[in-house]
């Protein structure tokens, strides 16, 4: 069409019926371009009007045996996985190179839709970000089928920095628990270093609630115990901020939702199927790291505390249940005459220091 246009006005050029200048603003060519059509018209006629690669095969046209085999991945080794994650895999398992636009005209042609589902947007007034990475940690845990449909549902507990954006930890657990965020916490302060505060939900795990009971021991000091997460936070002097609507931390919540798209379909491609497995701690570079207060060491701030009762023959009685105290240690009758009411530390094991 735009080849017979060209001609039609060309004719009326060498007739003289339209100058250059007018059938340059006829075509939306210049004048130099124009001339040279007509040059080229004068030598070959109409075909000397089509352009130098009409008729022949693009350089980068994508072969049908190239197509073949993106559909076969999609649909069986790489399946379930979106557009813009299987092209990255593509190109770095695969060694294909391909755009994420060509390859969703692939898939589509194919009848191959995106597991995901984009919902339409939404405003919402965002919270600025924090000026330096390390002001603001957000924390939060996400009860999935990490593993597969056919595993059992597992809780990963990970932590992003508000400033960067950068996923600072992660840890599986079979239930969100305080054992998941102190460990959580302990992988941020060996890392990176003391945060200066952080954002969490308002789960039991960090505060006691005003609605729940006092206990007896509460009642006669006057005051609420903390939780374990809480009295480490104290320890370390972090501030705690809790958020009121899943939508005040949004950035960890969209975390997971990318976690939940692409970090599963990365473990069954790495046969990881349990928790142990998964949490096998990866080998990264060193990164510089803030100090601690004085005498607030990671191991003494990262574990559980409960009080005990001294006992005699080398005993401490921890929740109705007796642990014998080793050899090593002063005998327990002093130490109860000393100090009746101490409160050791309990690692995430479970034995006491």
């Amino acid at each position: 069409m735009e080849e017979e246009k060209r001609e039609v006005v060309i004719r009326r050029v060498l007739s003289g019926k339209l100058t250059i200048e007018e059938a340059a603003e006829l075509l939306g060519l210049s004048v130099r371009q124009l001339w040279r059509l007509r040059a080229r018209f004068a030598d070959a006629g109409a075909a000397g009007l089509r352009h130098g690669n009409a008729g022949r095969t693009p350089p980068n046209k994508i072969t049908e045996a190239l197509r073949q085999r993106v559909v076969a991945l999609a649909r069986g080794r790489y399946q379930g996985v979106n557009d813009s994650h299987l092209a990255e895999l593509l190109s770095e398992r695969e060694k294909i190179q391909i755009s994420r636009r060509s390859l969703q005209r692939i898939l589509r042609a194919a009848g191959l839709t995106s597991p995901r589902k984009h919902r339409a947007p939404r405003y919402r007034s965002r919270r600025e970000r924090r000026p330096a990475e390390g002001m603001l940690v957000l924390v939060d845990g996400s009860p999935h089928r990490w593993f597969g449909a056919a595993r059992p549902r597992a809780a990963l507990i990970a932590a992003i920095d508000d400033a960067t954006g950068r996923v600072l930890a992660g840890t599986f657990r079979e239930q969100e628990d305080a054992a998941g965020y102190l460990e959580l916490l302990r992988q941020i302060l060996a890392r990176y270093g003391r945060p200066l505060a952080i954002y969490s939900d308002r789960h039991g795990i960090f505060f006691r609630s005003p609605r729940v009971r006092e206990s007896r021991e509460e009642e006669l000091l006057g005051t609420r115990e903390p939780t374990q997460v809480g009295r480490a936070l104290g320890e370390l002097e972090i501030e705690l901020i809790l958020a009121n609507s899943p939508q005040a931390k949004g950035r960890v919540e969209r975390l997971f939702g990318t976690l939940q798209d692409r970090l599963v379909a990365e473990l069954r491609l790495a046969g990881v199927a349990s928790i142990r497995e998964a949490n096998v701690p990866p080998d990264l570079p060193a990164a510089p790291r803030r100090t601690l207060r004085r005498g607030c060491g990671r191991c003494r701030c990262c574990v559980a505390r409960a009080a005990r009762r001294m006992l005699h023959r080398r005993g401490v009685l921890l929740q109705v249940r007796a642990h014998r105290v080793p050899r090593q240690h002063p005998a327990p009758w002093r130490a109860r005459a000393a100090a009746p009411a101490a409160r050791p530390a309990l690692e995430l094991g479970g034995a006491a220091h």
